[in-house]
């Protein structure tokens, strides 16, 4: 059941005062009305009562007055009542949010094709991650740490975390489902890319959903994977609760610490498929987006070999219905590209020089989540945030040497090479 406002509760205290002082005006206006038509159980003046006609010859001595079986305890009755009958006026006026008319549609009729995209989309990222987390605890035989966790303000999550397993070192696969106000601040940044918000309000709720996912591997030889694909909403509270604003976001990304050609290809290759089947110019598109976006610019290199990455998809792309199926052959496509990799290489011998690169590199990959992701930014920066689940994404080891440079003709030296010039991969 979803939790009471303090502004029932202050409500349903009033009941417990006098009468008097708990009844609003309007109510205790009406109340009077309702006593003055309520003849002979009123309670006003008697020289305004009628005088009741004589009584028959043949009548018993109370036939005249009314039955005191008619309404039972009516004045009993009457006292219980007025304070419901406010509690009821005042909820009935007070607009439910999004949250809150989320949880009843849930209740009563579960979620449908016809469902808002709100419940879709957090159906489709929990049914993705029950199988994502099957098929990495086969490959790994250790269980992963299920967490699951709600909200003050609506939505919650399920954070399914494993450390110190066979092949991950860590491995977190997370879902997230959030509500919330956005300021007017907030509202005039993301209008930059979003006209259809409305400047002329001083807040919006907002719904987002997503799926989140790292890998570590504990051998250097296999690369770290990231995954994330997400929604977002603006409900506008002058229009009933009607979307005011929506947008896709996402992609995925393969950060080797030893490059492996047959491993990049296999990987875009998996993701250009799924992105083909809806539009041809996006993965060239998207692939670009990724070299951009995934960059440690104070290093002049990108965080690994990319993959795809997009943000702000739209109605001005495509209807919401064909980036819905797009999002789920995304993500869809994650095992086909990352399993064949891990398999591969999880077993390959390292020599401890290579582990100390690894660790290395992973220095690199939290730069970029500390210092460039927006997504950390914005979680971080939302109220009530769960700081265990964003900050998942960091390694469970990493490391920083003052000026290391790899040896010229290395490995090391070849992956920083195409880390600094991203290339075509297929």
């Amino acid at each position: 059941m979803a939790a009471i406002r303090p502004q029932f509760l202050r409500t349903a205290q009033l009941s417990r005062v006098a009468p008097c002082q708990a009844r609003p005006r309007c109510l205790r206006q009406q109340v009077r009305r309702n006593h003055s038509n309520r003849e002979p159980f009123s309670e006003s003046k008697r020289e305004n009562e009628t005088i009741p006609p004589p009584r028959p010859t043949n009548s018993k001595p109370n036939d005249h007055l009314p039955s005191k079986t008619t309404v039972p305890y009516a004045k009993t009755r009457l006292a219980i009542g007025i304070p419901f009958i406010g509690l009821l006026i005042y909820s009935m006026s007070d607009t439910p949010t999004i949250a809150e008319r989320d949880t009843l549609t849930k209740r009563e009729s579960g979620v449908t094709s016809s469902s808002p995209m709100r419940l879709r989309m957090e159906a489709l990222i929990k049914d993705h991650q029950k199988k994502i987390v099957r098929e990495l605890e086969k490959l790994d035989g250790t269980k992963f740490k299920v967490d699951a966790w709600d909200r003050p303000a609506g939505g919650g999550g399920i954070t399914c975390v494993l450390q110190d397993g066979n092949v991950f070192e860590k491995a977190g696969v997370n879902t997230s489902v959030v509500y919330g106000t956005l300021p007017r601040p907030a509202i005039q940044r993301m209008r930059a890319n979003h006209k259809a918000l409305d400047l002329d309000v001083e807040s919006l709720e907002f719904f987002a959903a997503g799926l989140s996912l790292v890998l570590h591997p504990k051998n250097p030889m296999a690369p770290t994977v990231h995954l994330n694909y997400r929604y977002f909403e603006t409900v506008d509270p002058r229009k009933g609760g009607e979307t005011n604003a929506w947008w896709y976001g996402g992609g995925c990304d393969l950060t080797p610490s030893y490059l492996f050609d047959e491993d990049a290809i296999h990987f875009h290759k998996t993701i250009k498929e799924a992105c083909d089947k809806h539009d041809k110019a996006y993965y060239p598109r998207f692939k670009e987006w990724c070299d951009r976006y995934f960059s440690n610019k104070h290093r002049g290199e990108t965080r690994g070999v990319g993959g795809i990455f997009f943000d702000d998809l739209d109605e001005g792309e495509k209807d919401q219905e064909q980036l819905f199926a797009f999002i789920d052959d995304g993500l869809s496509a994650f095992l086909p590209s990352y399993m064949p990799i891990i398999q591969r290489r999880k077993d390959m011998p390292f020599t401890e020089k290579e582990k100390i690169w690894q660790q290395i590199r992973r220095g690199r990959y939290v730069e970029f989540n500390l210092v460039h992701d927006r997504g950390t930014a914005f979680g971080l920066n939302t109220p009530g945030a769960r700081i265990e689940s964003i900050l998942m994404s960091l390694p469970l080891t990493a490391r920083w040497e003052y000026m290391h440079e790899p040896e010229q003709g290395s490995r090391e030296e070849r992956l920083v090479s195409v880390l600094k010039n991203p290339r075509e991969w297929v």
